[in-house]
């Protein structure tokens, strides 16, 4: 079956549903491609979510994850601390000057897609599945063809809300069990805008994150096993008054949590994430060739001693010493 969707079209969960049924699809998915650390990697990325909101207004879900999981309180994004230019960084492991996209809009008439290699691109050289789920249309500029298995983002100026990414997601995970996976919400960035970062709307829209990411773990542990698959839950930039694009740390610190199989529970990480070291993290999770030039590093010290073996064994003979 061709799972992958053109770039520029739309879909419903509905129409998820649809493809899988005339397909004939197997509830029961093939065997998946072996990982180094693990075989199954899920990012979810909070468009506009500051760090401090997670206590601010008491996330449960999340707040479980970086009880039970890792987190690094002072995460930062890249500079301008926007989304089209941050999620670029995160998804290549590389800063704007090297990837090239500093605008933030869908240009992708103009500009065609991001030239550098997207992680999702090396994990499919390296032979594993990957899927993702974006919310905005400017994203046109990482659905490189040939490197998704399976992809959708709106078109023109729709932005969709988490309930119905998250809808499609939960479908897709009935049928597919994908080894990378990646799945973008816009409501907090949508809230803050309208109404302003930390206002009561701006509230209001990390509550229902924190329910859309309870629903993407759900599905996961339904999919691939519960601690059978590693979780990176991060952001993009924050936001202060009603914008962002600072380097303001209200604009460029950002939440970054891993959670599930490897990773030490409990653990508060001293060193400073980068938003480029989630695409260098991914790739070294899976056993996947990461990129030698690239500015992210693996978070290594987020995992346990056997998953850091494992890992390393396979990512050190592509990209050299782990820091």
């Amino acid at each position: 079956m061709e799972k992958h969707v053109r770039p520029r079209v739309a879909i419903s969960g509905a129409a998820v549903a649809l493809v899988f049924a005339l397909s004939g699809a197997r509830p029961s998915p093939a065997p998946v491609t072996a990982g180094a650390a693990t075989d199954h990697v899920v990012v979810v990325s909070m468009d506009g979510l500051r760090p401090d909101a997670i206590e601010r207004y008491g996330a449960k879900t999340l707040l479980r994850l970086k009880r039970e999981g890792t987190y690094a309180p002072t995460a930062r994004t890249i500079f301008p601390s926007k989304t089209l230019p941050s999620h670029t960084s995160m998804l290549t492991g590389e800063p704007p000057e090297v990837h090239g996209i500093t605008w933030n809009d869908d240009q992708v008439e103009r500009a065609g897609v991001v030239s550098v290699p997207t992680v999702f691109e090396l994990a499919k050289q390296a032979g594993f599945t990957t899927a993702a789920f974006f919310s905005k249309s400017k994203f046109h500029h990482l659905q490189k063809s040939g490197t998704l298995d399976y992809t959708q983002a709106p078109n023109g100026s729709d932005r969709w809300l988490a309930t119905r990414t998250v809808s499609d997601v939960v479908t897709y995970l009935k049928h597919e069990r994908p080894n990378l996976l990646f799945v973008h919400l816009a409501d907090a960035d949508l809230a803050g805008h309208g109404m302003g970062w930390m206002s009561f709307i701006y509230g209001w829209a990390v509550d229902r994150l924190d329910g859309a990411v309870e629903k993407i773990v759900r599905a996961a542990d339904d999919a691939y096993g519960a601690n059978n698959y590693t979780l990176i839950v991060t952001a993009d930039h924050g936001g202060h008054d009603r914008n962002h694009g600072s380097r303001d740390d209200s604009d460029m610190f950002i939440p970054w949590i891993v959670w599930g199989k490897g990773v030490t529970q409990g653990g508060e990480l001293a060193a400073e994430v980068r938003t480029m070291d989630t695409a260098a993290t991914v790739a070294w999770l899976l056993g996947a060739a990461g990129s030698p030039s690239w500015a992210g590093v693996p978070v290594a010290t987020a995992f346990a001693a056997d998953a850091r073996h494992a890992a390393e064994l396979v990512y050190t003979r592509h990209a050299g010493a782990v820091n």
